[in-house]
């Protein structure tokens, strides 16, 4: 076993598979978006040079700069409501003594789903006329409030977020819960025989304790906001007249649709360099807290 550790070809052959696959999927991509992104190309005849211009296309394209905002959305959404939702979750059901890995199986099950089922199964709750979401406010006296869910400009961005939302809720319910039935029982025991609450435990107690939970929510968020494209594709593919576009499928749009190769290329780029931008700048903020609290 010693002799095996220190052999340097052993570890070649255990870690060349995994670099293989990384290579071939990964790098190789990247590689071929870098060399198209600077390029005019239709993806069959020969690709031409043109510097900087695809760039200043997107820069000045006001489609790629909703999706842009899209993109956004999905961070704002997650970290602003989606987050403290979880907690306030979480915290319910970590006090849950009976049942609890019925509770966490039904809280879960969204997130073992495909993304596809869950945007056809969202797509039949908005249906305009045989979706259940206006059924209900038919049956409770408000068809007023009925709407073409996915149609409309004002609501289709929403009903998107939500239908992302409720997907991966009950992963981060289960993280954050599992989270919290990890501190110490003492903890919490000596905070209630100093008078604590519920609700002073969790604020002062619990939440400060799960920061650093928080903080790879956050990053995952930020992450997932950025390369969100499956929920869109099958819900809206970007409709009504853009308005759900966001980076990913802007650039399926511009690629296997019109062909525009060499621009898709270049929003690739553009999606990581946004990406590890705000990544970055986030990982910088909590270090500077931390160095802070310190």
């Amino acid at each position: 076993m010693n002799q095996l550790g220190k052999n340097a070809w052993a570890y070649a052959w255990f870690t060349a598979p995994a670099l293989l696959v990384f290579a071939l999927f990964f790098l190789t991509p990247m590689g071929m978006a870098l060399r198209y992104g600077f390029t005019s190309w239709n993806g069959v005849s020969a690709p031409v040079y043109n510097g900087l211009a695809n760039f200043r296309t997107a820069f000045g394209d006001p489609y790629f700069w909703i999706a842009v905002r899209n993109n956004l959305l999905f961070i704002l959404f997650a970290v602003g409501l989606q987050i403290p939702l979880i907690l306030i979750l979480a915290l319910l059901v970590s006090r849950v003594r009976r049942w609890m890995s019925l509770y966490q199986t039904l809280i879960f099950t969204p997130t073992i789903l495909s993304t596809a089922v869950i945007g056809v199964l969202w797509g039949f709750i908005y249906h305009p006329q045989a979706g259940m979401l206006n059924h209900v406010w038919e049956a409770v006296g408000l068809p007023s409030w009925k709407r073409v869910w996915l149609g409309n400009e004002a609501t289709a961005m929403p009903a998107v977020l939500i239908a992302n939302a409720w997907q991966w809720l009950g992963f981060y319910v289960i993280l954050v819960t599992a989270s919290i039935r990890a501190i110490p029982r003492p903890v919490l025991e000596a905070a209630e025989l100093d008078g604590a609450g519920n609700w002073r435990q969790a604020w002062h107690m619990i939440v400060p304790l799960l920061r650093p939970v928080l903080v790879v929510m956050v990053l995952l968020s930020v992450t997932g906001g950025m390369k969100a494209l499956d929920i869109v594709v099958v819900m809206t593919g970007g409709n009504p007249y853009g308005i759900t576009e966001v980076m990913g499928s802007y650039m399926l749009k511009k690629a296997y649709r019109l062909g525009e190769y060499g621009y898709a290329s270049s929003i690739a780029i553009l999606i990581l360099l946004f990406t590890g931008v705000l990544t970055a700048a986030l990982g910088q903020l909590v270090r500077r807290r931390e160095e802070v609290d310190w």
